[in-house]
């Protein structure tokens, strides 16, 4: 009924309960779960988790908040990986201001090098765009050529940015912060289609009230659903079905 299409659940916030979270996943209907890259020192973990559990889909890319000094090197490492077997998405990348402004020019150049990954591939491109939206936007607005797709993960702009986002050919994803009461992400995506949105934790981060603070999970995915439900008028089920489908539009499997 449900995807999750952005947890990092290889991480080690989750090594001493992985097993149950999976189980507490399944339960509650979230079938896949989608996992994005962070850097090379992530890679090894990631392999291990989709290798282990069937229902976990693994990314390959450079986060921007790990572009520093080496980042082509980093980028040499994700260019071996894709050369060597499959993976789901390119993700995720995009452009953090939000963090750190040191690396600027190398996040961006990274991004551009990671789309054009993306075309060559025919993959997805999974897109993190923390104070950047504008940029990020328009950069997938220069590249597109008709075929490449993906997700601005954790949207939270504009009804126009969205607009934006949508009429290039990407997805919305929308997680826990649409529960936040002060957030303004509902009041944003309720005036957005949902035939353009996929939902998603980013586990360990970012959970949904009333877990908000505590660390984030995919079994946590049909809270999310129902407030999207609420705001957009239909049934969790029509939630679950269309978010479920979009993620087969953008996935490689």
């Amino acid at each position: 009924m449900f995807k999750d299409s952005h947890a990092h659940i290889y991480l080690k916030d989750f090594d001493e309960d992985l097993d149950e979270l999976l189980i507490s996943a399944a339960a509650v209907g979230v079938s896949e779960i989608y996992m994005p890259n962070i850097d090379s020192s992530t890679i090894s973990d990631l392999h291990r988790v989709e290798e282990a559990y069937s229902s976990c889909k693994a990314m390959m890319g450079l986060h921007p908040c790990y572009v520093k000094e080496n980042y082509k090197s980093e980028l040499e490492i994700v260019e071996k990986w894709l050369g060597e077997r499959s993976y789901s998405a390119i993700g995720e990348v995009g452009v953090d201001l939000y963090w750190d402004k040191t690396y600027v020019e190398q996040q961006l150049d990274a991004f551009q090098k990671q789309i054009a990954m993306a075309n060559n591939a025919g993959l997805a491109v999974i897109i993190h765009s923390r104070d950047s939206l504008d940029i990020t936007i328009a950069e997938i607005e220069k590249a597109q050529k008709g075929g490449l797709r993906g997700i601005f993960h954790c949207f939270n702009g504009t009804v126009e940015q969205g607009k934006r986002i949508i009429d290039a050919g990407f997805y919305l994803g929308i997680g826990g912060v649409v529960t936040f009461k002060n957030a303004g992400v509902d009041k944003v995506a309720a005036q957005l289609p949902l035939s353009s949105m996929v939902l998603e934790t980013d586990a360990p981060y970012l959970s949904p009230v009333p877990y908000r603070g505590k660390r984030n999970e995919p079994s946590y995915v049909p809270l999310i659903a129902d407030k999207v439900a609420d705001i957009m008028h239909v049934s969790v089920e029509e939630v679950g079905k269309m978010t479920s489908a979009n993620c087969e539009k953008i996935f490689s499997y």
